[in-house]
């Protein structure tokens, strides 16, 4: 019998990255933007922001990377029927704010990207634009 599981995980080097290009792209468009990497069990790998973000994107964009990593689905794909229920079940750690997309690597999901600081739309925007230049499976291809 096994003591342990093997749970694959994206590393720090990748969220490192992923936070840099969120806040270059953010930058290019002149918007302060934070961004939030997750592991697959929501535990946080890395986070970064643009200088003088304000504090309730921080916490966003946390919320919006466990979205994606718990549901293998941009946080925008949460059905508004289920939204309240999601946060309150979950005591906020869920949301269904644009922004958030799951970071899948060769079919294998490894984390969530929540990207906060613009419009939820444009968030969602960048946040694909990230998954892009990481090389990580766009949106529409995670199972």
């Amino acid at each position: 019998m096994s003591h342990y599981t093997n749970i694959p995980a994206v590393t720090y080097t990748t969220a490192a990255e992923a936070i840099r290009h969120t806040i270059d792209i953010g930058a290019e468009q002149g918007v302060k933007l934070c961004a939030t990497v997750v592991d697959p069990a929501l535990g946080l790998v890395a986070y970064g922001r643009a200088d003088g973000m304000t504090p309730h994107s921080v916490e966003t964009s946390r919320r919006k990377a466990q979205t994606a990593a718990s549901t293998r689905k941009p946080s925008a794909a949460v059905p508004a029927e289920l939204a309240t229920a999601m946060e309150n079940g979950t005591g906020g750690l869920l949301t269904r704010i644009p922004g958030g997309v799951p970071l899948v690597f060769d079919g294998v999901l490894v984390g969530g990207l929540g990207v906060a600081g613009g419009p939820p739309a444009e968030d969602a925007k960048v946040a694909d634009a990230v998954l892009e230049a990481l090389g990580a499976a766009p949106v529409g291809d995670v199972g």
